[in-house]
């Protein structure tokens, strides 16, 4: 069985477990996801930003905003 296949496997056991759990518990399992998710999205930031990967983008970025080419966040949303 490949690594794909044995992945698929294991998804669909973890998504008929979840199935069976009460909502609460469901809910309580979504939480700790997102919390996993964001660590995780941490972590990459900060290993990207520490091996230079950001530093094109935050340079023209700062350069961006030194010469006044930038939108503020509030007038793109509203």
């Amino acid at each position: 069985m490949s690594i794909e296949q044995n992945w698929m496997k294991t998804r669909v056991e973890i998504e008929a477990a979840i199935a069976q759990l009460p909502e609460a518990e469901v809910r309580q399992l979504a939480q700790w996801l997102e919390n996993y998710l964001e660590d995780a999205w941490d972590k990459q930031m900060k290993e990207d930003l520490a091996s230079g990967k950001l530093d094109k983008l935050i340079a023209k970025a700062e350069a961006d905003i030194d010469s006044n080419r930038f939108i503020e966040i509030d007038r793109i949303l509203s």
